[in-house]
């Protein structure tokens, strides 16, 4: 009982801000366009602000974890391999793309950060999870979706030119990197600016799970059903049943394990939507896949923090 206490204390929070969000737009309180720009704010200033919070003020040679980052780095590599491996199997070449993307993109920043956060009350080994993982999801992700694209065979150069530009501006990576140089710097940290970093940074969690609840839809996941069930199950439980043993075996535990948890096994990112319509693709799929995971991720990674902690790993 102790152990699903736990887990549901985990999750639930996390969850009831995603509702809440849900109820607000139910109601005309929150409309799509205002959601779609509380998202694009809380990616461009709180949730940069609160990763670079977390790296700044912890020491750099403490925090830093090679095996643990190169560990996630891997992980995403063989996922990927494996999801690309099983959208052989579509009929509709067009589809694979999105079969790829939504099957190993985690909600790694905002949900992620999220979850370690109600946990252990800050998010070190969050940041260092997003360095292994992030940046080879951008790239993959513009790669399968331009040799995936309709009317398409190939991989625009000009476009994977524009993603690493992308990934180098991207305000999370830059929030990260100048936390991990104020660390190893070890710039002081003035109370003036450290009570202003912790106001923005206090923002990115509840702000991001309203948008992000708000930004469900129910009535966009119809069609292409059954590849989306797979994706989904892929997503919650696939590589989860493949990597935590791995990464017990290597003697992750606690936060850690919580990240690698979350970059394994969390709902799809709503941005595999977005950038599936911008390059030219359907988007039904991915959408599907972002509703499924949304909606079933609260109990999956429930039942995956009970194991861990019936287990006593975290």
């Amino acid at each position: 009982m102790d152990s699903l206490i736990f887990s549901l204390n985990a999750t639930v929070p996390v969850f009831l801000m995603m509702i809440l969000g849900i109820v607000l737009k139910k109601i005309g309180w929150i409309e799509e366009t205002f959601a779609s720009q509380m998202n694009k704010f809380v990616f461009l200033v709180p949730l940069p602000v609160l990763l670079f919070q977390d790296l700044a003020t912890v020491n750099f040679s403490e925090a830093w974890n090679f095996k643990f980052v190169m560990f996630c780095f891997m992980v995403t590599v063989v996922s990927i391999l494996i999801v690309i491996i099983i959208s052989s199997f579509l009929k509709e070449r067009s589809l694979r793309g999105e079969f790829i993307q939504a099957s190993y993109r985690s909600s790694a920043a905002l949900l992620g950060v999220a979850l370690i956060q109600n946990i252990y009350g800050h998010s070190v080994m969050g940041p260092l999870m997003i360095i292994g993982s992030v940046p080879l999801y951008n790239v993959i992700a513009v790669t399968v979706l331009s040799y995936y694209q309709p009317q398409s065979e190939g991989v625009h150069r000009a476009i994977l030119k524009n993603t690493l530009k992308g990934i180098l501006t991207n305000p999370i990576i830059i929030g990260i990197v100048t936390g991990l140089l104020w660390s190893i710097l070890k710039l002081p940290m003035p109370a003036i600016l450290s009570k202003t970093v912790s106001h923005v940074s206090a923002m990115a969690t509840p702000m991001g799970l309203i948008a992000m609840g708000a930004s469900f839809d129910m009535k966009k996941a119809l069609g292409k059903m059954k590849p989306a069930f797979v994706a989904t199950f892929i997503k919650l439980f696939g590589f989860c049943i493949l990597f935590l043993p791995v990464a017990l075996m290597l003697g992750f535990r606690n936060e850690e394990l919580v990240a690698i948890l979350i970059m394994l096994g969390s709902a799809t990112t709503v941005t595999c939507f977005v950038m599936a319509k911008n390059m030219g693709h359907a988007g039904i799929l991915s959408s599907n896949v972002v509703m499924l995971t949304t909606l079933l991720s609260g109990f999956s990674i429930t039942f995956w923090l009970y194991l861990l902690k019936i287990f006593e790993y975290i």
